[in-house]
Order: C-alpha cells, then structure tokens, then sequence
C-alpha cells in the first residue's frame, strides 16, 4: 500500500509525501523535499537504481495528478483559502494462489472519503464503487486505465513480491493473543469495570467482542477498541465496560469472545457477577482505607511522641551542663 498525502497552504510539512507499506513494515518513504525515495529497511542493492526510477514514475503521477485534483476539488465545493489536505490510499494484493489481484484506489478530500475505485486485472476495466466528485470523461477513462495497467499494476506486483519475499518471516508469522480479564472496582463505589484485554497477537486483524446475557453490548456503553501497537512487533486491544451497582444487583452474566487468525475456534472467557454480592466489593474497600487510616494516626502519633522525647533529652543536657564548670567559668561567675 502506498499512502500520499497533498497538501494546499502553508505548513511546515513537505507539499507531498507518501509512504511505502508492505502489510505493516515500512519499506520506504518519499516527499516533495528530495524528490527520492529513502529505505526505512534493508533493500538489494542490486534494485536500487531501478526502485528510484519506479518510484520517480509513480510519485511523480501522483503528486501532479493529486495537486490537480485538490484545485478542481476546492473550485468544485466553494472552498477559499486556508490548508487542504488531500490523501490517497492505493495499493495491490496477492491472492492466496499467489495470483496478482486488483489495484485499488480510496481518495479523501479534508478527512472525508470522497472517491474510489478498483482496476480488475482479469476483466481489464475500472470499477467505481463510489462516485468521482468530478466526471471523467472518456479519453480520461481511457488514459487511467491504461496507466493502471501498464505502470501501476505491474510495478505495484512486482515491489509487493519482490519485499514479500524479503520479509515473509515477519508478515507471515502468526502469534496468538493472550487474554485477560480485568476487574476493577470504581471509585466511590459507583460499581465495577471489567476490561477484556487481547496483546501479543500477529497479525493485527482481531475481533473482539463484549456480551451481555449473550447479546452484544452496544457500543457506545463501550470504551477502547482500538488496535495498538505493542514494542515487539505484536498488537494489543483492549474493551472496557462499566457495571453499575444496579446491573451487578441483577445479576447479568457477562463474556468476552475473540477470534483470531492463529485460534482454530473462537475463544470465550465468562465473567459472573453473581460471584458478587453487590457491596461486597465496596466493604472490602471501606475497610483497606479504614486500614490505611488507622496506620496513618500511629506514624503521626509516634512522630509527635519521638519529637517531645527528642525535646525532653536536649533539655536534660542542658540543665547538666551547669555542674560542670571549669575553673575559668567559676571564677566569672563569682
């Protein structure tokens, strides 16, 4: 995948940039400072010159036709001037037979999707799956489609094969998640969060969900759900729901299924609250800070008698100093 971003206006950033993604490992990075494509990873040197020319034809297509694009796009919607940014997402696929399949395009225009498209090899057409803000016409459809397949779905095969090939023993790899599920009493006994926690899984596609008496929890009673990157090369994702002393006292049982592409059958963890008495995780709250408080009166306590006794004795010092004089001291006190 290829993600190219253009941007109208005046901002610190390069007008052009793109990124070059093999799954989730970054091969290369490009931008309208140089003009050349750098190496995030190894590359065979013996590729080098002929990856700059390959990526100095598709960039460069890029760049011109995004930055017309974005110029018919803010005429198109009334836009005056300020920052626009318009983003392409684009990229091929090998099949599971290891045969070449479709290139497809997703455009957006100021974080709206606006348009897409897929090129079908095998039937050697354009598949608009989201209608063009502005219409081709036919010499412009006949134009696209011969760059698509004639540049973009040749080269885009052939990088994609070539770093497959260098980096299957990471992109192929699988690791299966290890669950967790976390309870966590809320403060003010307002009731109980329970987090469903997945990490340390490869690849990162994952679904996760949340059941209440084995119907879905909807999911603005959700928080989390996003995939995060662990420091290993795994994933992580995590969900979180709040039960309320209310929903503890019915008695509502709860689960946490995922599916995994390393997991032969879905994996299920069961949480019942009817293990809860509703409050009896409150009191054992109640009595920890109890606990806490009773500890803190005896530091203060022995604090505050440690410092009279220290007073006490520096007294006691003095006073005894007194019937020690030396002979000189005598004397001035006589």
């Amino acid at each position: 995948m290829v993600l190219a971003t253009y941007i109208d206006g005046q901002t610190p950033f390069p007008e052009f940039s793109a990124v070059l993604m093999l799954d989730d490992v970054q091969i290369l990075y490009y931008d309208s400072t140089t003009w050349k494509s750098v190496y995030r990873i190894h590359s065979a040197s013996n590729y080098y010159d002929e990856e700059q020319s390959d990526g100095g034809v598709v960039f460069l297509d890029m760049y011109n036709g995004m930055k017309r694009r974005t110029y018919y796009l803010k005429d198109h919607l009334n836009h005056t001037d300020g920052v626009y940014v318009h983003q392409r997402l684009c990229g091929c696929e090998l099949l599971n037979d290891g045969k070449p399949g479709p290139l497809h395009f997703w455009d957006a225009f100021n974080g709206q999707n606006m348009e897409e498209f897929t090129f079908d090899k095998d039937k050697n057409d354009i598949q608009v799956k989201k209608p063009w803000m502005i219409k081709w016409d036919q010499a412009r459809r006949l134009h696209v489609k011969f760059l698509y397949e004639n540049v973009y779905h040749p080269i885009c095969i052939k990088i994609l094969q070539r770093y497959l090939n260098m980096q299957k023993n990471h992109v192929m790899r699988k690791v299966k998640p290890r669950v967790r599920l976390i309870r966590k009493t809320l403060p003010d006994f307002k009731g109980l969060q329970i987090s469903c926690l997945a990490t340390g899984f490869y690849p990162r596609h994952i679904n996760l969900t949340l059941f209440r008496d084995g119907q879905p929890v909807d999911d603005d009673q959700i928080t989390g759900g996003e995939i995060l990157p662990n420091g290993d090369g795994t994933y992580q994702m995590r969900k979180s729901l709040v039960i309320s002393e209310e929903e503890l006292r019915e008695g509502h049982k709860y689960n946490c299924t995922m599916k995994h592409l390393n997991l032969d059958n879905k994996l299920d963890i069961t949480f019942d609250v009817a293990e809860y008495e509703p409050g009896s995780f409150s009191l054992s709250v109640v009595i920890g800070v109890l606990v806490l408080m009773c500890v803190a009166v005896l530091i203060i306590t022995a604090l505050v008698i440690w410092k009279k006794r220290s007073a006490a004795g520096q007294g006691s010092e003095t006073s005894k100093s007194d019937y020690y004089l030396t002979p000189s001291s005598v004397e001035e006190k006589t």
